[in-house]
């Protein structure tokens, strides 16, 4: 299967400001992208990056062994937003660094143990994780919550962003 990530360069755009914000504890910063999917092809998947939803200051865990750790009130949130809307769920974080980026082993650690969850609310969508660089990135999609995560194979960012337009939503 051939998986595809596609979103505008405002959404992008957006991601990296928010994933840029300092934290008082966290070394870094998460947040989840509201997807469509649709299939595409014999053996596509397109995801279409739709909204941004950070994980709120008060839903991180202080937590030294990793970058940033969220409590069950985040996940809780990113679960009623994919049932509420109808929509699949990617968890995003970034790593500080230019060129592509990889999962650490605790982030696949992680993501396996909470990924799973959003296929209660949303069994017939995809789900999964991503990672950004400053220029790149990666990510994993599960078909189901019994199997393990799939590589997008592809991201694609589109359109230039206009000084001072914004989505309505």
């Amino acid at each position: 299967m051939k998986i595809t990530f596609k979103m505008t360069q405002g959404l992008s755009n957006e991601i990296h400001r928010d994933l840029s914000r300092p934290h008082d504890f966290a070394a870094e910063r998460v947040g989840f992208i509201a997807c469509g999917a649709s299939s595409f092809g014999a053996n596509g998947l397109l995801l279409l990056g739709d909204t941004y939803h950070p994980v709120m200051d008060q839903d991180y865990v202080d937590d030294p062994r990793v970058g940033a750790m969220m409590n069950s009130n985040a996940i809780r949130s990113a679960l009623e937003i994919a049932y509420n809307r109808n929509v699949a769920m990617f968890h995003v974080h970034r790593h500080e660094h230019s060129g592509k980026p990889r999962f650490s082993r605790i982030d696949r650690h992680e993501n396996a143990k909470f990924v799973p969850d959003f296929f209660k609310v949303r069994p017939f969508l995809p789900h999964g994780v991503i990672v950004l660089s400053h220029d790149s990135m990666a990510g994993l999609c599960w078909l189901h919550r019994d199997k393990p995560p799939i590589e997008i194979d592809g991201f694609v960012v589109v359109g230039p962003q206009v000084p001072g337009l914004r989505a309505i939503a």
